[in-house]
């Protein structure tokens, strides 16, 4: 009876020991896969690019036939151009006689400059334009070239591919139609005059890849200068992401946001961007005490502390070295108490460490130093500032980065389809600050809080739901703003 009990046992052992020895030959496998996978992508790439010769391309939306022919192209073709004309003429014609009644006692050039932009901003969204093109779900992915990926400034020509895979995400998450345009010039004033030269046909701009600080001032002038959604995405596309996220991490730790130290290492575009979103900036509410009411839900609750570096250190108001306008402005949003120092001195004691920067700058001891069940977004590309299993190892709960092979990938692509879609659903004006915020709360809101789990706080790209959510968020925000035109 012991024998055949022994042979039991020693069988058991040995299906035990060749199942973990397949597992480890799985294993091995599936690692050779990856590093063949990873040392194939770039040849993979480069023929993958060869083969396409061009990521979109523009089909019709209407068979051709003789008697087709007639009205999509001449002759029937000038009939809704005349239309168009005759309505831009009328809007010209109503909008300077009302001019004139109000200003009937007043001889002020500046003014009357005023109204004739204002006349030129209103006649480039002629309602028509709308109704007889595709203006109306078609968006301009406008870059210079200055600042590609982490690439850096490898100018126009060498950015169009990259211009090309965010129209192709455009139209395959979003509907969206969006052309790809490099322009050669990386002077803010060149930059400004041609995209608003060719806003006509368009029904949203979408800014990418343009340096710091001129990005900012950029986006500034056409924001002011057109009546259509303008949305430089590495600041705002970021910014909403890692809010999303940030609100869901925040309830795995079980942490609320109005009490937590946030650093954000990257005083770029997307740093400043999250820094000013975090800080609830020019979000318009109404607060009486401790109690905040928001034209569109929810409230935006302000981040506590919020303390942002950059190569030279802290950022406080009043420092001299390594500051430009875009950071003096956020100087005065943040960092309230004027700490100095380096990144190492911010980040103790934080709750939130959110990287926009460079590759494996923050160590292990410097999670270590971080508050208990710390939060980490490591998101330079493709290195992140610290890898996810380190950071792991130190001490951090949740850890997020911008790679597709980690968990929590923060990725921009969760944003702006959805945000486009919506703003160009009901026509707005323009995409506000409330506006990103709802967006960031309706992407967040796609996992169920009792799915949430330190390795699970931002949804897929491939969710479905995603886009819907946030573009009808967007969109309700839009009209409850009164920025719509539909």
């Amino acid at each position: 009876m012991q024998n055949i009990d022994n042979k039991k046992t020693e069988k058991k052992t040995e299906n035990k020991a060749e199942a973990l020895t397949e597992k480890k030959i799985q294993k091995q496998k599936e690692t050779q896969t990856e590093k063949k996978t990873e040392g194939q992508i770039e040849n993979d790439a480069i023929q993958l690019h060869k083969e396409l010769k061009g990521k979109i391309e523009i089909t019709s939306k209407s068979k051709i036939t003789k008697d087709s022919l007639k009205l999509l192209y001449t002759p029937g073709v000038a009939y809704p151009c005349l239309e168009i004309s005759k309505k831009i003429n009328l809007d010209r014609k109503n909008s300077k006689e009302k001019y004139s009644k109000e200003n009937n006692n007043k001889e002020n050039k500046d003014n009357e400059n005023k109204n004739n932009e204002k006349n030129n901003r209103e006649n480039r969204n002629n309602d028509l334009l709308y109704e007889y093109t595709g203006k109306g779900n078609f968006v301009a992915v406008i870059t210079d070239g200055s600042a590609v990926l982490g690439l850096g400034n490898i100018g126009a020509e060498a950015s169009l591919p990259v211009m090309e895979g965010k129209a192709l995400l455009f139209k395959e998450f979003g509907g969206i139609n969006a052309f790809p345009i490099a322009i050669k010039s990386q002077n803010p004033e060149d930059i400004i005059n041609i995209v608003k030269n060719i806003s006509p046909i368009f029904g949203g701009i979408n800014l990418e890849d343009i340096s710091a600080p001129r990005c900012f001032e950029i986006e500034e002038r056409l924001k002011k200068e057109l009546n259509i959604p303008v949305f430089h995405d590495d600041q705002h596309g970021t910014a909403i992401v890692v809010l999303a996220a940030l609100t869901n991490a925040l309830k795995v730790v079980k942490k609320d946001i109005s009490s937590i130290k946030v650093v954000i290492n990257g005083a770029g575009a997307a740093g400043i961007s999250i820094a000013k979103l975090l800080s609830c900036f020019k979000i318009e509410q109404n607060c009486y005490g401790n109690v905040c009411k928001s034209v569109c839900a929810p409230v935006c609750t302000p981040v506590k502390e919020i303390l942002l570096c950059d190569t030279t250190g802290i950022i406080y108001e009043g420092r001299k070295e390594g500051m430009n306008s875009a950071k003096e402005e956020i100087a005065n949003l943040t960092n309230k108490k004027k700490i100095k120092g380096t990144l190492k001195d911010a980040i103790k004691d934080a709750d939130v460490f959110i990287g926009v920067s460079a590759p494996n700058i923050v160590t292990e001891e410097m999670i270590s130093s971080m508050a208990k069940y710390a939060i980490v977004f490591a998101m330079s590309n493709p290195v992140p500032e610290i890898m996810p299993e380190l950071a792991k190892k130190a001490g951090a709960r949740v850890v997020g980065t911008g790679r597709s092979d980690f968990n929590n990938q923060i990725n921009n692509v969760l944003a702006f389809p959805g945000v486009f879609k919506g703003a160009l659903s009901v026509r707005a004006s323009s995409i506000t600050n409330e506006m990103k915020i709802v967006a960031a709360h309706a992407l967040a809101a796609c996992i169920p809080e009792k799915e949430l789990t330190e390795d699970y706080v931002i949804p897929s790209p491939f969710d479905k739901q995603v886009v819907e959510k946030v573009a009808k968020a967007v969109a309700n925000c839009a009209v409850k703003q009164k920025v719509n035109r539909v």
